[in-house]
């Protein structure tokens, strides 16, 4: 599809006066042409997209770039020698692209798997994921859950395109927040206090807060005071004792949980940690941040946006400074080329101000800063959670009902991160647990099952799996010659092992038979096809996966994927066939290419099931 792409990009540049932005999309074709001679691979839209802009009917400019790259092909792109198109429906343009093709590609891949799926993009760059951020004195959720899966999954993605990826985390040491679980348990007296001691009474303190001024009044200074002692770092007091206690449960309990998650981070960034610093760069341009009734706000509405707080008129940094403060700390700790910031949606107007207040001093760290956002996380019922009002689930407790139901962690590490990070970043998520574990539909217990069939298949025709000595220390499989990987010859796996057997159809052709059935059959006899292109189509999908920060376009192409291979086995006999070894070679590719994606998903692929 890459070099299909390439090409018409060429011709367009060359024919037509089209934007620079303007972009060529080729993709599988949906199905194979059930009739005639022609086969369509791959399809492209591209006469209709240019038809627009140049004022012209979409078949007409699909003929044009149809000849052109007849014309272009021989020259600049040998590799698609053999090319043929065919224009269908308002302009939609077909390529049929020869036997010879397909069977040097999976020869390639096959010869070295890392190479022929790699990704540079982030070659050389310095990444800051910042994910999860969870706040000290508070209970995990199920947000935090989903923020955690999918942030591990984008770092992945970042690290498999040649990125040097630096996991940090965020959260909430002093703040509101922290006085009200303090204040509710001073009320308590407690004294052995346990992680759930502070969620219990972070609602609760949140709640008198709400419907009591005297209590209001109360929680405002004992925020002053906790400010006080993470600044100075004191340690006499009973609040203080309680505070230094409630930080260390916090992140223990933290550490459990991202433990259990196969989740790792390099840095805490305490909100404590970053305040300072947030402080001074807010009183350092007073140009940006205006004094108002105490206050030091910045002003967004010539932008579009609204006004924020960033000091209160205690002289205390708010969320707003403290993120300020935390920008520049991690580019002073890793001068990174892309910080990337995973956020629940609910925040994406805060972040739009903080971002634009820092643009008109610090124009070039905005700039590298990307801000992913997500929705809220709901189980059946669609009622929201919130750790403020109490009426949240805890993560904790989705991880153990999920792995109660599933029987295996293995299996239930898959079922939830799988479930959750098949939707596309940004929506609302609706989690089943039920579905998340089932051995059939889109879920992930059924692509690891479609993996682990596909290593007992291997194993039953005694075939040396990718893990053994065919592969190399890199992860890539050996030279893959005539001799050692098609013990009959490379011309057998290229047109009766794998593809339409074309001599065979000519001679039918050329003897006079009428029948037009005989492409079908021949496609039927011959059923690796659709596997060999779907497996062919990998790296293609990562590369948009890494563009787009996406997981969910390698969700939806493993879940197709081992759906084709399904077909594939139900159609073809691998042990004892005549074309065991060629078979056996698109099962070993079949399962290092889940193995891969699953992994790119934080999904390790067990031995059996």
């Amino acid at each position: 599809m890459n070099e299909l792409k390439n090409c018409l990009q060429l011709i367009i540049s060359s024919l037509f006066s089209a934007p620079e932005s303007f972009s060529v999309e080729v993709t599988p074709a949906p199905a194979l042409d059930p009739s005639g001679d022609f086969r369509a691979d791959y399809s492209t839209n591209v006469a209709m997209k240019l038809a627009g802009i140049l004022h012209k009917p979409p078949r007409e400019v699909a003929e044009t770039l149809a000849t052109e790259l007849s014309k272009t092909v021989p020259n600049k792109f040998p590799e698609l020698k053999g090319v043929k198109t065919s224009i269908a429906g308002p302009g939609f343009i077909n390529f049929m692209l020869p036997d010879e093709y397909f069977s040097q590609k999976i020869a390639e891949l096959s010869e070295d798997f890392a190479k022929n799926i790699s990704c540079n993009e982030y070659s050389g760059k310095v990444v800051v994921t910042e994910f999860s951020d969870p706040n000290p004195f508070k209970v995990l959720h199920i947000g935090h859950l989903y923020t955690s899966i999918m942030g591990e999954s984008i770092s992945k993605l970042i690290e498999f395109a040649g990125g040097e990826v630096h996991r940090v985390n965020f959260g909430g040491d002093v703040g509101l927040h922290v006085a009200k679980t303090l204040y509710a348990l001073e009320k308590k007296h407690l004294e052995n206090f346990t992680i759930e001691d502070i969620a219990n009474c972070y609602v609760e303190g949140t709640k008198d807060y709400d419907e009591s001024e005297e209590a209001r009044q109360a929680i405002t200074s004992l925020n002053k005071e906790i400010y006080q002692i993470s600044e100075k770092n004191l340690h006499d007091s009973k609040l203080a004792k309680d505070y230094w206690r409630g930080r260390e449960l916090s992140y223990a309990y933290f550490d459990q949980f991202y433990d259990r998650l196969g989740v790792h981070f390099e840095k805490y960034y305490p909100e404590s940690s970053v305040a300072g610093k947030g402080l001074k760069t807010i009183k350092s341009h007073p140009e940006v941040y205006e004094e108002s009734n105490g206050a030091l706000v910045f002003k967004g509405e010539p932008y579009g946006l609204h006004t924020r707080v960033f000091v209160n008129k205690e002289g205390l940094p708010t969320y707003e400074a403290k993120d300020v403060g935390l920008l520049f700390t991690k580019n002073s700790d890793y001068s990174f080329d892309e910080s990337v910031v995973i956020t629940g949606n609910d925040i994406i107007d805060y972040m739009k101000v903080v971002l634009k207040s820092v643009e008109q001093y610090a124009p070039d760290l905005v700039e590298k800063t990307t801000h992913l956002t997500h929705g809220n996380v709901r189980l059946p019922g669609n009622q929201k959670m919130s750790s403020r009002k109490g009426n949240f689930i805890k993560a904790v407790d989705i991880l153990n009902e999920v792995e109660k139901k599933a029987g295996s962690k293995i299996i239930a590490d898959a079922a939830i991160k799988y479930s959750l990070l098949k939707y596309k970043i940004g929506g609302n998520i609706e989690f089943n647990i039920d579905e998340s574990i089932s051995l059939t539909g889109n879920s992930g217990p059924y692509l690891l099952y479609s993996a682990v069939r596909a290593k007992k298949i291997l194993k039953e025709v005694s075939f040396l799996s990718w893990r053994g000595e065919r592969c190399s220390s890199s992860g890539s499989f050996p030279p893959a010659t005539a001799a050692t990987y098609i013990p009959d010859g490379a011309d057998r796996f290229a047109r009766r092992a794998v593809l339409p057997d074309a001599q065979r159809m000519t001679s039918q052709t050329e003897s006079g038979d009428p029948d037009k059935s005989a492409r079908p059959q021949a496609q039927k006899e011959n059923p690796e096809l659709p596997l060999i292109k779907s497996l062919l189509n990998y790296h293609s999908v990562l590369a948009d996966a890494v563009r787009e920060k996406a997981p969910h376009l390698i969700c939806n192409y493993l879940f197709d994927l081992a759906q084709t291979f399904s077909r594939f086995y139900e159609t073809c006999r691998v042990k004892g066939d005549e074309k065991e070894a060629e078979r056996a070679r698109l099962v070993e590719l079949f399962q290092v290419t889940m193995t891969h994606g699953l992994n790119l998903l934080g999904i390790s692929v067990p031995e059996e099931m």
